[in-house]
């Protein structure tokens, strides 16, 4: 077996399946907070047991909704607040994250290693975190 036929053989391959499911988890821990009527720009803060997420509606449509969830953490020099760009899909009952940190788009696959050092399955590994970051035990929503 040649160099490069091993190379596409070992090529990562998305498994579409348990990335759409991710989604429609993130959607229904999404959903438990997410009020129906809200103009855009409205801020509240969810609060949990293991700490508060703040929430801003950026957008506002028939079908969809775009969010920015970020986890408050004490102030600090080295660590900055985890920040993601969620669209909320109501027709399919899916959120995908758009946007995360220094990242505005994601590609479904990336080649490794590549420049940013991105994981091949960046996408679905950020929303991944985005499912850890929505299970912090939400209790309570606090309208900023």
């Amino acid at each position: 077996m040649t160099r490069l036929n091993q190379l596409e053989k070992n090529k990562y391959q998305p498994n579409v399946s348990a990335f759409l499911a991710l989604c429609g988890r993130n959607y229904a821990l999404i959903l438990k907070w997410l009020p129906d009527e809200s103009e855009h720009d409205t801020l509240w803060t969810i609060e949990g047991e293991f700490g508060s997420l703040a929430v801003t509606l950026l957008e506002n449509t028939k079908y969809t909704q775009l969010i920015e969830i970020s986890r408050c953490l004490p102030h600090s020099l080295f660590v900055s607040s985890p920040k993601v760009v969620v669209r909320v899909y109501h027709d399919a009952q899916l959120a995908e994250v758009l946007t995360s940190q220094q990242i505005f788009s994601f590609k479904p696959v990336y080649d490794y290693p590549n420049i940013h050092m991105h994981q091949a399955d960046e996408k679905f590994q950020v929303n991944a975190f985005l499912e850890e970051l929505l299970k912090i035990g939400c209790h309570s929503i606090v309208p900023s």
